[in-house]
């Protein structure tokens, strides 16, 4: 039996990948007991470790999983939450999304999960099957599109 331990209090920062199409990159996760979300779709990123700033988690994360490194100054702040965690009963969550555009999808080497590409005008019919973050990143973009009424 797994048991899986969850922090009662989880920082993390994730990105919103945009490739050179505007297709959206994101990360199917794996089906496995022990982590949130299995079999969902998220985002790519992770928790914060030490002192680094959320930026540095996001930079270095998405780095560890698609193995190409982003530099910072290609991902733009898109939303943050920080309150109860809905994911976790009695927890707190501060989460902080981000943006980046222009990935090219061919060097990619996806380490956690699997790649999953989206065109935007398809992302209405994965809602049931996105991750709490991937939803909030995707609504957060939409909405500085003008496209929210697509999600």
């Amino acid at each position: 039996m797994v048991v899986m331990t969850i922090p009662l209090h989880r920082e993390v920062a994730a990105a919103l990948i945009i490739d050179t199409h505007g297709r959206f990159l994101l990360q199917q996760r794996d089906n496995v007991p022990d982590i949130l979300f299995p079999g969902k779709i998220g985002l790519f990123g992770g928790h914060r470790e030490g002192n680094e700033t959320f930026l540095e988690c996001v930079v270095r994360e998405v780095h560890e999983e698609i193995s190409v490194f982003i530099p910072p100054e290609r991902f733009e702040h898109l939303a943050s939450y920080r309150g109860a965690d809905p994911a976790i009963a009695g927890a707190s969550l501060w989460r902080e999304l981000y943006l980046t555009r222009d990935v090219p999808v061919e060097p990619l080497r996806i380490t956690e999960g699997s790649l999953l590409i989206v065109e935007p005008k398809d992302v209405s019919g994965l809602v049931p099957r996105l991750a709490p973050s991937a939803h909030a990143a995707i609504r957060a973009f939409l909405q500085r599109t003008d496209r929210a009424h697509d999600l």
